[in-house]
């Protein structure tokens, strides 16, 4: 019996690579490289979430992402047609891209839309190329795709009775075309039989598990489960070699076999002769992924270090060509300072559980990416979670781990892990636990500088859970006993202090902790259904330009209508916001997970979401801006860890589960005068197609944009310190070429700048 696939298309598009989306930049890393592939003059290596090429020839890097279109999930595969001048990009979920040779990207979306085939079952295991077909290697079976029609045929469903089984690798030789499965051998058909999507065509020629199939050199090899090669003699598998792991990479490339595991690289030439074995780079200590050979050079993929190349007659020197990024892409939490970017891959999950990882730090400047690796920190610490730079310099840093206590940064370098054995008797604790007293945690969370450079931060799971560094180098400590219910039993996200001091502490189980020393130690308890709270586990806290307190739980937003409520209440309530939607009034972000909230220059707020994307509403929640989602943005994920705002560019930074991207954002800080007024660019030119942008401006200023002479074409009042212009008189049409006026001045007259920019239109 045959089984008929449908075979959809459902979205088509491309997007030039030379034509990048303007308004945002990608931030990802390189360094799990899952797949390679080449041509005769470039090589392909692919990422988790993004891949990149290397010109063999003049040494030239260029990315894949999604700003330009590569709007991947878990890329699994990627293969190289040469005849064809296209690659082609697997992902986990069947989602199949291509990218042309001019670098315009190709989306199929699900290649495989089918309510029988499960979606763990759609991984793209392999990609393999004859007479112009690519035959891709899933876990239900193999898909067909012709090279140049861009269209898919027949699917094979080669199981028992047509069963779905994983297919690693396939391979045509000899007039058959072999399929190496997981769980069902190797499984051979005839392979110019018409009907190859009936499963009765298929035998099972070799039993066992096997995880890849090769023709090389006028031969056929295959690899099991436990790395034994075996090659294809007198029509039966024979031993040919065996790997002292498991096989992860299975190729012939450059005139050789390439046979891959995590630590070792055995290459053949076409004699059937072992001329080269790796297993280790001097530069880097790697676990190899995948490896081809281009003009006798190895270029190698590693899953923790990125790609390394040298040439086969001096293996001793390999050089690292991975494209500059984070050390992850899963980035738990930022910090932006007024050179650095903070970045930290550690961290805990929804129920406060630490992840227990060794990883390192990171923070992007002006130069590139600069990392410190785990093991060069002191003590090792353990979920590294969340970062804080002394207001107003570089250093020092501070960095909290939910797991070892506080790391102190000075210069860029580690200095000293405070943690129970060297902060004194008020200073950090770890939680007891009476089924493993020897057991040591010392969950630190959120750390704050106040106005006077006191550290505030947070102890999970102990009873004197606020702890402070004084600016004197002093350990204080602040008790919830009898304020909260079981504080050894609550944990804590990032606190905020007010222009009074007070300390505002989101809990997981006890809602917002409001406290102020220098009122006789007054608490506040926000919870309950008397606080209008939707739930008791509070995620983020920011507080606006307004000094209104926005609240981030797992169940929605609400507001504490001014933070001086503290000073004279002893009850606090929450009001949520009630926008109008299709004419009903609706809840502002009701039932949304919200991961953080920042406040930008104009005071509208970007609220980062745990499965809807990031949102953009104004100032008072009643407009939202901009919902940016993975369906209509290069957000690589629509779960938001965390977001960052650069003050003075007005750059938005959005940390994701798959990786991390920005958005160049036009609402920046409000200047104190109107001496640093910029306009970019300047000239502008005829292939500029974005707005002209003039940045260092005072908050609310008037703006008026003339001709020459003196016809007026724009006029704003600015929320922040930045203003765009999209180069039209009232947004009806473009102005001509010549000389325009900028005219500004602050709201009181007082203050006052000119400037000018030059339009050059195209002929």
């Amino acid at each position: 019996m045959k089984r008929v696939l449908t075979i959809l298309i459902l979205s088509i598009y491309t997007m030039a690579f030379a034509q990048s989306n303007q308004s945002w930049r990608s931030y990802f890393s390189y360094n799990q490289i899952v797949d390679i592939t080449n041509s005769p003059s470039r090589v392909f290596a692919a990422g988790e979430v993004g891949a990149f090429s290397y010109n063999v020839l003049t040494n030239e890097l260029g990315t894949f992402t999604s700003v330009d279109g590569l709007k991947t999930e878990n890329i699994t595969a990627i293969y190289h047609s040469n005849g064809y001048s296209k690659t082609l990009v697997g992902n986990e979920n069947g989602l199949l891209l291509v990218i042309n040779d001019d670098n315009s990207i190709l989306n199929v979306i699900d290649i495989v839309e089918e309510t029988t085939v499960a979606q763990n079952k759609k991984k793209i295991n392999h990609i393999y190329e004859y007479e112009g077909k690519a035959y891709i290697s899933c876990d239900f079976g193999i898909a067909v795709f012709n090279l140049q029609t861009l269209e898919f045929g027949d699917t094979y469903y080669l199981g028992p009775n047509g069963a779905e089984i994983a297919v690693k690798q396939s391979a045509v030789y000899n007039g058959y075309i072999y399929a190496a499965t997981a769980e069902n051998g190797i499984r051979r058909a005839v392979y110019t039989n018409p009907n190859l999507n009936d499963f009765s065509q298929w035998n099972e020629f070799a039993s066992g598990q096997y995880t890849g199939v090769v023709s090389f050199a006028g031969n056929l090899f295959a690899t099991d489960a436990i790395g034994t090669v075996y090659r294809l003699l007198n029509d039966t598998f024979s031993f040919f070699t065996a790997m002292p792991e498991a096989v992860v990479d299975f190729r012939s490339a450059g005139g050789y076999l390439i046979i891959t595991t995590p630590g070792l690289i055995d290459v053949y030439n076409e004699q059937l002769m072992l001329m080269h074995t790796i297993d280790s780079i001097p530069i880097a200590d790697v676990t190899f992924s995948c490896t081809t050979i281009v003009n006798e050079k190895i270029y190698t993929g590693t899953t923790n270090s990125g790609l390394f190349t040298a040439a086969l007659n001096n293996l001793s020197f390999f050089v690292d060509i991975t494209p500059d990024g984070p050390l992850e892409n899963r980035i738990f939490s930022l910090e932006k300072s007024a050179n650095n970017l903070w970045a930290v891959y550690g961290g805990y999950n929804i129920f406060y559980t630490p992840d227990y990882a060794l990883k390192g730090i990171s923070r992007f400047t002006s130069e590139g990416w600069k990392h410190i690796p785990f093991y060069t920190l002191p003590e090792y610490p353990l979920s590294l979670s969340d970062i804080v730079v002394k207001p107003g310099l570089e250093s020092p840093v501070y960095i909290a781990s939910y797991q070892s206590g506080l790391l102190k940064l000075t210069g860029g370098e580690p200095e000293i892990l405070y943690d129970d054995s060297n902060t004194g008797n008020n200073g950090l604790e770890s939680l007891v636990l009476s089924s493993a007293p020897d057991y040591k945690s010392i969950r630190i969370n959120g750390p704050t500088f106040d106005r006077n450079g006191n550290l505030w931060m947070t102890n999970s799971s102990v009873l004197k859970p606020l702890k402070v560094l004084r600016s004197n180098g002093q350990w204080a400590e602040y008790s919830f006993e009898d304020i909260t219910s079981n504080p050894e039993g609550d944990d804590y996200g990032r606190l905020v202090i007010d222009k009074n001091g007070t300390k505002w502490i989101p809990s997981e189980n006890n809602g917002i902790i409001a406290f102020n020393e220098s009122l006789g130690n007054k608490f506040v308890v926000i919870r309950g259904d008397a606080s209008n709270l939707p739930s008791d586990y509070v995620k983020c806290l920011t507080i606006d330009n307004r000094n209104q307190l926005w609240v981030g739980t797992v169940r929605g937003l609400r507001v504490v209508s001014s933070v001086e409520r503290f000073v004279t209440e002893n009850e606090i309530s929450t009001n949520s916001i009630i926008i109008l939607e299709d004419g009903l009034a609706q809840e502002l972000m009701y039932e949304q997970v919200i991961n953080d909230i920042v406040v930008d220059g104009a005071n509208n707020k970007w609220i980062a979401t745990g499965g809807s994307g990031a949102f953009l509403v104004s100032s008072n929640g009643q407009q939202t801006l901009f919902h940016f989602t993975k369906q209509n943005s290069p957000l690589p994920s629509n779960s938001i860890l965390d977001i960052e705002l650069d003050p003075v560019t007005g750059e938005v930074f959005f940390a994701t589960e798959k990786g991390m991207v920005s958005y160049l954002g036009n609402s920046t800080a409000g200047e104190d005068d109107l001496n640093n007024v910029y306009v970019y660019p300047n000239p502008v030119r005829p292939e500029f197609a974005g707005d002209v942008t003039i940045s260092g401006l005072m908050d609310k200023v008037n703006l008026k944009i003339t001709d020459i002479e003196g016809n007026l074409v724009y006029e704003t009042t600015s929320q922040g310190g930045t203003v765009t212009w999209d180069t039209k008189a009232f947004g009806k049409y473009k102005v001509a070429s010549g000389v325009y006026m900028i005219f500004i001045s602050s709201d009181d007259g007082t203050k006052t700048k000119v400037k000018k920019v030059m339009i050059i239109r195209g002929q």
